[in-house]
């Protein structure tokens, strides 16, 4: 079957796929092989894909085929093939996070998110990319090397879902899966030009059968899974797919998908400088062009910022630094981790001052303190629209230069700031400045997804995406 489009199969966005699959105009059987030969064509290139499921993806593909022409019900993502990055399980492969000590850690079953993307009929097509352990801001491995930006290979792709954003910025993949502790689903998402949700801490759940299993109440509190893609809409699929409650993770919280209608017109905070401490004026350009055309959308518009934006940013930094997650780090992930990431934990500690027991007791009443100040502007104006890094990409392979990491902190405050206090966000694309992608997040009240994916889409339906692109 040849479809009646003008556009490669690869340069389809997720929901296309499975529509062009389920009406007929394609086969899954010919968008995993696109995908394939795309992979191929541009992988080389930039190291974003690190383990090519072609084989298993082919199968099946041919199975989802037969299963159509056999008249079968077929979920949202039928034949649409996805990617996942190297620390959420998949059966089958490595949950590897990039260093060598786990290049054979094969897990009993799949995480849920990739358990759910596959009931929807989607299709492992690989593992991507992530930095040793998932830790620092520019992708490199000791186990797969460093994934290039393909928009400029002299910069960083981005934090540790850099390999999720890359293979999608090129094509290499409608639709991926990452996660978000220090901004890593949406910093990605700024250096190469795509679309990213990071849910509510409770809403998308989390699992590994891989050691460790369980970490420590910091990290629960703050990392998350959520998709990336090149538009609103497959951000919007894939999240009503993967969010649900599971026993494997306790914080899953029911929640209805769409809360209740908000008072018309919605108003949205502007900020273009987070906490007054310095924005590039590229970065600056870019959320002035998303408050304009949320205008445009009927949107209330107000520059003005929430309280304590550093304050939340720093208790995210105590409240990964305690004394046991420092001594957990000595005992057990410093001696397989390799030097560049022994830097960069050392330079975080460091920043974050080496926080006293009471100290980090502290920082967690300090966190229920911000979050009831957000809580109370959000009230006011529900939707935030904020720089992610108030810096263009920085210089790939800077990010352990002397001082870096306390500079990195201190650009990432806002991207910081949301994770320490379990918001939704949602990143995406607004433009293009001075050759690198401009982009924003969308910020939102706990478990209101649904008003973040609206605005992004009122964004999106105005300034259009910037992607697929061939690596330059």
């Amino acid at each position: 079957m040849t479809p009646a489009m003008t556009t490669e199969l690869w340069q389809l966005s997720a929901t296309e796929l499975a529509e062009s699959i389920r009406t007929g105009q394609t086969c899954s059987v010919e968008v995993v092989e696109a995908h394939l030969r795309r992979i191929e064509a541009v992988n080389p290139s930039i190291n974003a894909i690190v383990i090519v499921l072609g084989e298993q993806a082919l199968e099946a593909a041919k199975a989802a085929d037969q299963a159509l022409a056999a008249g079968d019900d077929v979920p949202p993502f039928h034949g649409v093939p996805f990617t996942i990055k190297d620390n959420i399980d998949v059966a089958g492969t490595p949950t590897t996070q990039g260093l060598k000590a786990l290049a054979a850690a094969y897990p009993s079953r799949d995480a849920p998110i990739v358990e759910r993307m596959r009931a929807a009929g989607a299709i492992p097509i690989g593992r991507t990319n992530l930095p040793s352990g998932a830790i620092r801001w520019h992708c490199e491995s000791e186990l797969w090397g460093a994934t290039i930006n393909p928009w400029d290979q002299s910069r960083t792709a981005g934090a540790s879902s850099a390999g999720e954003a890359a293979a999608i910025a090129t094509g290499m993949s409608p639709l991926g899966l990452g996660s978000d502790g220090l901004g890593s689903l949406r910093h990605p998402a700024q250096c190469c030009g795509v679309a990213a949700l990071k849910p509510t801490l409770g809403r998308v759940p989390h699992a590994t059968t891989i050691e460790p299993e369980y970490a420590p109440i910091g990290v629960q509190l703050t990392g998350v899974n959520g998709p990336l893609a090149r538009r609103v809409a497959d951000l919007k699929s894939a999240f009503e797919t993967i969010a649900a409650t599971t026993w494997r993770d306790p914080w899953t919280v029911p929640a209805p998908l769409r809360g209740p209608e908000p008072r018309k017109p919605v108003r949205v905070s502007i900020v273009v400088d987070p906490a007054g401490q310095g924005t590039a004026e590229q970065v600056q350009e870019g959320v002035r062009r998303a408050a304009t055309a949320l205008e445009d959308a009927g949107y209330d518009v107000d520059e003005v910022e929430p309280p304590l934006i550093t304050v939340a940013a720093n208790t995210l930094l105590i409240m990964l630094s305690t004394p046991g997650i420092r001594r957990g780090w000595q005992e057990f992930m410093s001696p397989i981790a390799p030097a560049d990431t022994r830097r960069f934990i050392s330079a975080f500690f460091e920043a974050a001052g080496h926080p006293d027991v009471m100290t980090a007791e502290q920082s967690f009443m300090t966190r229920q303190a911000v979050l009831r100040a957000w809580g109370e502007f959000l009230e006011v104006h529900p939707l935030i629209v904020a720089p992610i890094c108030t810096d263009p990409p920085f210089e790939a392979g800077t990010d352990l230069d002397d001082g870096r990491v306390a500079e990195t902190i201190r650009i990432m405050r806002m991207a910081l700031a949301v994770n320490a206090l379990g918001l939704p966000a949602v990143a995406l694309p607004v433009g293009i400045g001075n050759g690198l992608p401009q982009a924003v997040q969308v910020i939102g009240p706990q478990y209101r997804e649904d008003l973040c994916l609206d605005a992004a889409a009122a964004i999106e339906a105005r300034l259009g995406t910037i992607t697929p692109i061939d690596p330059r």
